[in-house]
């Protein structure tokens, strides 16, 4: 496989010239040639807008050089959605209808979502320009392969394929700015085969997120997901299927994980309709915190849901859910929610530990099903005082689990331990859809009472503190 650096191609390398011209020449010679690297080399400080990449070429950007993204709209005249709420969303690089593509080196390549901030306020960056551009998008590609590089600041999700199959992202680092909205980190939709190993995300939005996007349903199910060795945190959720739920997610296995400091630690938020079937969480230490109403999330460290985005519209079915060997400490418990009673079903928590520990001063007994119908509320809550367009989180009195309108929840060797005095109750459970198995404290070692249908199942004050 032959080299074409950058520089040969007339890229002036500057950190200041928009170079996508050179790179895209740099990209069609290799391309014409039958395959080839393109090289930014190191030490060079490539700024560039819109370019896109071709079958059997590699990106390679070397140890000590950086990849710029401009920051002009006419600099970025490419599209990722041609209709709906990200309508104006711009694209800096892809490719589509192509096979055999790399992007390698241990190089960086930053997004400076900064540039496209409007204001600010300690918790997020708002308002933004609505066109950012996301730093990539990759449409039906087969055998796609990301590894070794570190991406930075981006402006909008990070790495999104979609409609891709075989798909290999490794030894990745996503370091992204907590407070930058949507930045998610890696995002397969409607993908198939897509392996994800030993990657490090940092990112204000999802860290890796599954999706079924309206606008590329034609791509299929997404399915065959591998996840592995990875370290996450975000202000959003960790790891999560949804919310875009067009179509059917299968077979996905996550495992060998370490989730700290994210607003939502393992997460299904589905709410467009489509099904969710044989996922598989095992040997993950989840660690949560609170962070401001204006992000989704309230400490949840497993959060498992399915609603209607809109009033009258579809609700998901999920089913075979299995979490194994799980370790959560955080500022919330295990939250099941269906709003159509059975649609969430055959759902096996075994050996699943609890540790509901306060490190931040934001309030408990928040129960935020965002995105929801304007107004929607679950049985026994009241609004809270917050307001978005995606809808309203629920106030409730907070427990360990909440279980309700899920059929068939087992739960195998299931302890919990409550290091505050705030009013966490045991269990929230729907007496129509009871669980089967029982849970422990596991600082007293006994089996609290079973609870009665929308109450409290033991008294905070008779907890024993763990040390």
């Amino acid at each position: 496989m032959s080299d074409h650096n950058v520089l040969d191609y007339q890229a002036v390398a500057d950190g200041l010239a928009d170079d996508a011209p050179a790179l895209q020449r740099a990209i069609d010679a290799a391309h014409a040639a039958g395959g080839g690297r393109v090289v930014v080399p190191a030490g060079s400080r490539v700024r560039a807008g819109s370019f896109e990449l071709r079958s059997r070429v590699e990106l390679h950007v070397a140890r000590g050089a950086v990849l710029v993204s401009a920051t002009t709209l006419e600099a970025f005249p490419r599209r990722v959605f041609d209709s709906g709420d990200e309508a104006d969303k711009r694209l800096w690089i892809g490719a589509s209808h192509a096979e055999d593509i790399t992007l390698s080196g241990t190089g960086v390549i930053d997004g400076q979502c900064h540039a496209f901030a409007l204001g600010q306020n300690e918790h997020i960056y708002t308002p933004t320009l609505k066109w950012r551009p996301a730093l990539t998008c990759f449409e039906d590609v087969r055998r796609l392969v990301v590894r070794d590089l570190t991406f930075r600041n981006a402006a909008n999700w990070t790495l999104h394929f979609t409609g891709c199959q075989d798909v290999s992202v490794h030894d990745v680092k996503i370091f992204n700015d907590l407070r930058f909205p949507n930045a998610d980190g890696i995002d397969p939709d409607h993908c198939q085969r897509v392996n994800i190993a030993r990657c490090h995300i940092v990112s204000a939005d999802d860290c890796i997120v599954l999706k079924n996007t309206a606008q590329f349903t034609r791509y299929g199910p997404c399915e065959d997901i591998d996840v592995s060795d990875c370290r996450l945190e975000s202000v959003s959720a960790a790891f999560k299927i949804g919310s875009e739920s067009h179509g059917d997610f299968r077979r996905i296995r996550v495992r060998d994980c370490v989730i700290e400091r994210s607003h939502r630690g393992l997460a299904f938020q589905l709410r467009d309709g489509g099904s969710v079937e044989d996922v598989e969480f095992r040997n993950i230490t989840v660690n949560t915190r609170r962070f401001a109403p204006v992000f989704w999330g309230a400490g949840e460290a497993l959060y498992v849901t399915a609603l209607a985005r809109l009033p009258g519209g579809p609700v998901s079915e999920l089913h075979n859910i299995r979490f194994h060997d799980i370790r959560c400490s955080g500022e919330n418990g295990v939250v099941i929610y269906s709003q159509v009673p059975g649609r969430i079903h055959d759902v096996l928590l075994e050996r699943v530990h609890v540790e509901i520990l306060r490190t931040t001063p934001w309030p408990s007994g928040l129960l935020d099903l965002r995105p929801c119908p304007p107004g929607y509320l679950p049985p026994g809550a009241s609004p809270a005082d917050v307001s978005t367009p995606w809808g309203q989180p629920a106030l409730r009195p907070p427990s360990m689990f909440s279980v309700e309108g899920a059929t068939h929840v087992e739960l195998r060797e299931v302890t919990a331990t409550a290091s505050t005095r705030d009013d966490f109750s045991w269990a929230w459970l729907t007496a129509d859809h009871p669980t089967r198995g029982q849970v422990l404290d596991s600082s007293t070692g006994q089996i609290p009472p079973r609870p009665s249908p929308f109450s409290a199942s033991l008294d905070p004050a008779s907890l024993t503190p763990s040390s």
